[in-house]
């Protein structure tokens, strides 16, 4: 009896935990930035208003986490409401 192949490294790719990245720019208000963040994730005022200040003081914040097809989904969010966001592998 022969047993089924089965794709290691695709199983590999989706269990690995990958960050959401939101980077600083020129362009967007502080404000805005604060109100994507409780829009696209839900976060409360507070904890928006803190991810958007380390945007603005360290020049990134890492927003949200998940597997990589979901981290995908996070960045193309973002960019359609013109944030700079980035996904990286997490170590």
């Amino acid at each position: 009896m022969t047993s089924p192949e089965v794709d290691v490294a695709a199983n590999t790719e989706y269990k690995r935990e990958w960050i959401v990245i939101v980077w600083n720019d020129p362009v967007n208000l502080m404000s805005y930035v604060t109100y994507v963040l409780q829009k696209l994730f839900g976060y409360s005022a507070e904890k928006a208003t803190e991810l958007m200040l380390a945007v603005h003081h360290e020049g990134r914040a890492n927003v949200a986490s998940g597997n990589r097809e979901q981290c995908e989904m996070h960045v193309f969010r973002l960019h359609e409401h013109g944030l700079w966001a980035t996904l990286e592998e997490a170590t």
